[in-house]
């Protein structure tokens, strides 16, 4: 089932288990994950994108080698906040990897993800070809590590 907000994916996830963050782009998909607990998100892995099956298959695997119970897609809204073709491409995704799997799945605001990756990657003197080879899943832990800030605000709240 897919949650446009997130309050909402957080009444349709169990108690405890680990997520599934995303960063979709067009040639690659950035993975990370988090602990069972949900306090880290760990970037894990770019997949190169071929076709949706395949695609698909690679992430199915993850998610049951992992335990995943939930998966947070990194939505590349506008700067002015408006959604254009990526983010229709996004959530095109998000419904064809529903009917794969039955866990929920919701959107986080994914804006500067990758400026952040770029600047931690700059920051910890990383080459230029390693920065290439990583960015995409750093990115994935950035949206993921929001999405679990996030969770555990309205876990305190309740």
């Amino acid at each position: 089932m897919i949650f446009d907000q997130i309050t909402d994916f957080a009444g349709a996830l169990p108690e405890a288990g680990a997520l599934m963050g995303l960063d979709l782009g067009t040639r690659t998909i950035g993975v990370a994950v988090s602990d069972g607990l949900r306090g880290v998100a760990t970037p894990l892995e770019t997949v190169k994108r071929r076709k949706f099956s395949l695609d698909a298959d690679r992430l199915l695997e993850i998610m049951t080698a992992r335990g995943i119970t939930g998966i947070v897609l990194g939505l590349p809204r506008n700067m002015d906040g408006s959604e254009g073709p990526r983010c229709q491409s996004t959530r095109a995704f998000a419904r064809n990897l529903e009917g794969l799997t039955p866990l929920p799945i919701t959107f986080w605001d994914e804006r500067l993800s990758t400026v952040a990756a770029e600047r931690a990657l700059l920051e910890a003197d990383t080459t230029r070809k390693r920065r290439a080879e990583v960015i995409d899943h750093v990115a994935a832990g950035y949206i993921l590590q929001g999405a679990l800030d996030r969770l555990r605000h309205l876990r305190s709240v309740t």
